[in-house]
């Protein structure tokens, strides 16, 4: 139960990573120079795109498949 409750927990992390690099690539106007912020944005883009990858992987695994099913690994 726990795992799936991770899981869950991890499409709003997904989210936030994904929300909080295109804030700070394209929106925020910050007083720091453009390659530091640049360099901040786009890894969490990227983290976020991973970790979205990651709980599909693991939602798919815990909610949609069957007890016998372990021929994909």
């Amino acid at each position: 139960m726990m795992d799936q409750v991770t899981a869950v927990f991890g499409i709003f992390m997904t989210a936030f990573y994904i929300g909080v690099g295109i804030y700070m690539a394209f929106y925020a106007k910050l007083n720091i120079d453009v390659a530091i912020k640049n360099l901040v944005a786009y890894p969490f883009m990227l983290f976020g795109v991973y970790r979205g990858f990651r709980t599909y992987q693991k939602i798919r695994d815990l909610f949609f498949k069957k007890a016998g099913d372990e021929n994909d690994e």
